[in-house]
């Protein structure tokens, strides 16, 4: 049997305002939240959200981790998201396929933001 990816792995300092975000912002299930652990999915399935804490030094402001996102409407997304305390790294792009957005979430890690033509 071929291994497959179980959730994703985010560090970050606050685990439930993190989880709010990706609960709020994107739609996602919060499964299970305590201060150090979160584990979060957006359909019924295999692959999990994980979000742990971790003390601020072990954590960069930079491109910790990348996690794209299909939507059905960026400038609302957008705006919930930022209101829940991200930040929009750069402008919404308006490309041939559809829109694109990067923001930066909770302890810098990057979102990506896709909504096709």
């Amino acid at each position: 049997m071929a291994a497959s990816l179980r959730w994703v792995l985010q560090l970050h300092k606050d685990v439930p305002k993190a989880a709010k975000l990706y609960s709020e912002g994107l739609g996602f299930t919060v499964n299970v939240c305590t201060l150090r652990w979160a584990e979060l999915e957006l359909q019924p399935g295999p692959l999990k959200l994980a979000l742990l804490q971790s003390p601020t030094s072990s954590l960069q402001k930079g491109y910790s981790s990348l996690l794209s996102f299909t939507v059905t409407d960026i400038s609302s997304t957008v705006t919930k998201l930022m209101a829940l305390g991200a930040e929009l790294d750069g402008p919404i792009k308006y490309e041939i396929h559809g829109k694109v957005a990067a923001m930066r979430c909770l302890d810098g890690h990057m979102l990506g933001l896709y909504e096709p033509a």
